[in-house]
């Protein structure tokens, strides 16, 4: 009896490639804002750069509303101290930062972060500091109309972001206590 047998195609073993793994929600998220800030940039210039801040600062004060009734559902005032333990957006070993609570204000500074490090890796920071430049002071401003953010430093622009947030006119920060934690995970961010 003559043997028929398929013929056997060879196995290919794959090598692992770290570009097979799933990619995380911050990098999607990144790409997505990053492409079509490019196309509402290159057909609609400056006016296309508006709109698209224009998007985030709606974005961005909706963003602060829902921290604003996370923090009345725990029974929270929507003040300083109750705004990074309701923050809508948790965080991974994506974002390095540091932490720092002052008597009338909130200071935080982050080394690493995964929107920017995506923008910067895909030569996007052109599109990607759009929405720096507005997201959080637009979610503080949702959040209560008399607490601000100053933004003075940018990962895209200066290799770090850099972030004072104080209730503005009250002269008190709502007594956040003088103390510097370092946190790897689970407060502020874009």
């Amino acid at each position: 009896m003559e043997e028929h047998s398929a013929e056997k195609k060879p196995q290919q073993k794959l090598n692992h490639d770290e570009s097979l793994d799933p990619v995380d929600p911050y990098t999607i998220m990144a790409k997505l804002f990053a492409h079509l800030s490019k196309a509402v940039v290159d057909r609609f210039g400056e006016a296309g750069k508006e709109a698209i801040r224009e998007g985030v600062r709606a974005f961005g004060e909706e963003r602060g509303r829902d921290i604003a009734r996370r923090a009345a559902a725990a029974g929270q005032p929507n003040d300083i101290r109750s705004y990074l333990p309701n923050y809508d957006m948790g965080r991974s070993d994506l974002f390095e930062y540091v932490t720092e609570y002052h008597p009338l204000e909130i200071e935080q500074s982050f080394t690493r972060c995964a929107f920017g490090d995506q923008w910067k890796k895909d030569g996007m920071e052109e599109y990607g500091i759009l929405y720096c430049q507005m997201i959080d002071p637009a979610i503080a401003r949702g959040y209560n109309a008399d607490f601000e953010v100053e933004h003075d430093k940018y990962l895209l622009e200066d290799g770090y972001c850099h972030f004072r947030f104080k209730m503005k006119g009250s002269g008190n920060g709502n007594g956040a206590d003088a103390e510097k934690k370092r946190e790897g995970g689970g407060n502020h961010g874009d």
